[in-house]
C-alpha cells in the first residue's frame, strides 16, 4: 500500500505492456480504476471481480474467434459488464444526488472513425448498443438524454424500466456519499494527503469507492481496431455532469493507423488533456509505444491532480495498461482464447481459476 502510494505521489504509473507478434487477434477490457488495493478486497470480492471480468473476455473472444469484427467484440464484452452490478456501467451503476442512474458510453470504428456516443440515457439496458446505433443510424456523434433514448428505442434498442439498474449496494452509496459530502461539482474536488516522503492528492470519491466505468479495445483478424466505454458516471453528481466516457478523443478513441483507448477515472482531468486523442497523437508523431504514450498521457492528468488509467492497443496488438490509482480492474484475451485478469497496480495478468 505505501509503494503505491507513494508511487502515485511521484507521478509514476503502474502498468503492463505486452508484444503480439503471432496474435491473430486480441481483446483488452476493464472494469474501472481507483483505490483498489488488496487490502480493500476480501478473496470472494477479488474471485468475483475476476470472474466478471473473464465472462467479459470470454464473450468478446467468441465473436473475434469466429471472425467477427472488433465493433461487436467491443460490444459482446461491454454488454457483459452492463449486466454485472459489481460494475459501474448499466445495472449496478452509480447514484445521482437525485437518486436517478444516468448512464453515458460512447464507441468508436478505428477503420472508418465514426463514432457514436450517448450521455444521460436513464432506460436504455445496454448504452454501448445505444451509442453504436447513433454511430451507425445517424449522422451525428453524440446524443443525449430523452433524444437520445427516443431515436435509440426508435431503432431497435432494448429500453426497461429505470428501476432495473437499481441496486442496494450502490443506493448505500450515494447515501454515504451525501452523509460525508463527498460530492464535486465545477472544481477537482482534490484532497491533500500527507505521506512519509511527499503530499498525494486523492480525490475524494476516488478514495472512497472506485471509478467502475467499464471499457474494451479489440483487434479483429481483418487487423481493424475499435474502442468502447460504458459509464453510471459519477456517486452524487449534480446539474447533469457528463464526464470523459461518452467524449470521443476523452474518454473513447480508435484508429487503425495507431490505437484503440478507453479510460477510465476523473472525467474532468481526461477531457481537459484530450487523453485518449493524445494516446494517439503521441503514437503516430513522436513514434512513442504503447506503453510510452500511455505513461506520458497518465502523467499529463496526475499534473492537474487526476487519477486513474486507460487500456491502450495499437494494430499490431501491443498493449498497456497506464494508471496511477492504486488498481484497474483489467483483463486481456487473444487467439489463444486463455482469459487473463488482474485487479491491483503492480499485479501481473494470470488467469483465474475459480475455485
Amino acid at each position: 500500500m505505501k509503494k503505491q502510494l507513494l508511487a502515485m505521489a511521484l507521478g509514476l504509473t503502474f502498468a503492463v505492456a505486452a508484444n503480439a507478434a503471432d496474435a491473430q487477434y486480441r481483446l483488452v477490457i476493464h472494469g474501472g480504476a481507483g483505490n483498489i488495493t488488496a487490502d480493500r478486497f476480501t478473496p470472494e470480492q477479488q474471485a468475483e471481480y475476476h470472474a466478471g471480468l473473464q465472462k467479459a473476455l470470454l464473450a468478446g473472444n467468441k465473436v473475434l474467434a469466429s471472425g467477427g469484427t472488433a465493433i461487436d467484440a467491443v460490444k459482446a464484452a461491454i454488454n457483459q459488464m452492463e449486466l454485472n452490478p459489481i460494475f459501474n456501467a448499466g445495472r449496478g451503476a452509480v447514484f445521482t444526488n437525485e437518486g436517478k442512474n444516468e448512464l453515458d458510453s460512447s464507441i468508436m470504428d478505428g477503420k472508418t472513425l465514426m463514432a457514436g456516443a450517448v450521455a444521460g440515457v436513464t432506460n436504455i439496458k445496454h448504452p454501448i448498443n445505444c451509442a453504436d446505433i447513433v454511430r451507425t443510424k445517424s449522422p451525428h456523434v453524440m446524443m443525449a438524454t430523452k433524444g437520445a433514448e427516443k431515436f435509440c428505442a426508435q431503432n431497435g434498442a432494448e429500453t426497461v424500466d429505470p428501476k432495473w439498474f437499481f441496486t442496494q449496494n450502490r443506493y448505500d452509496q450515494l447515501k454515504k456519499a451525501q452523509e460525508k459530502e463527498q460530492v464535486i461539482l465545477d472544481h477537482d474536488g482534490a484532497t491533500k494527503k500527507k505521506t512519509a516522503n511527499a503530499e498525494l492528492y486523492i480525490d475524494p470519491l476516488m478514495y472512497d469507492y472506485k471509478y467502475g466505468t467499464v471499457g474494451a479495445v479489440a483487434l479483429d483478424k481483418d487487423g481493424n481496431l475499435a474502442a468502447g466505454t460504458s459509464t453510471g458516471g459519477m456517486t452524487n453528481k449534480r446539474y447533469g455532469r457528463i464526464g470523459d466516457s461518452p467524449v470521443i478523443g476523452a474518454g473513447t478513441y480508435a484508429n487503425n493507423k495507431s490505437v484503440a483507448v478507453s479510460a477510465t477515472g476523473s472525467g474532468e482531468m481526461f477531457i481537459r488533456t484530450s487523453a485518449a486523442y493524445n494516446v494517439h497523437s503521441r503514437y503516430t508523431h513522436l513514434g512513442e509505444n504503447v506503453q510510452k504514450a500511455g505513461d506520458a498521457v497518465i502523467k499529463e492528468i496526475g499534473d492537474i491532480k487526476g487519477t486513474g488509467g486507460m487500456i491502450i492497443l495499437d494494430a499490431k496488438g501491443n498493449f498497456a495498461f497506464p494508471m496511477n490509482s492504486g488498481g484497474m480492474h483489467r483483463g486481456m484475451i487473444d487467439s489463444k482464447g486463455v482469459p487473463m485478469t488482474a485487479m491491483f497496480g503492480d499485479e501481473q495478468l494470470r488467469h483465474f481459476k475459480a475455485k
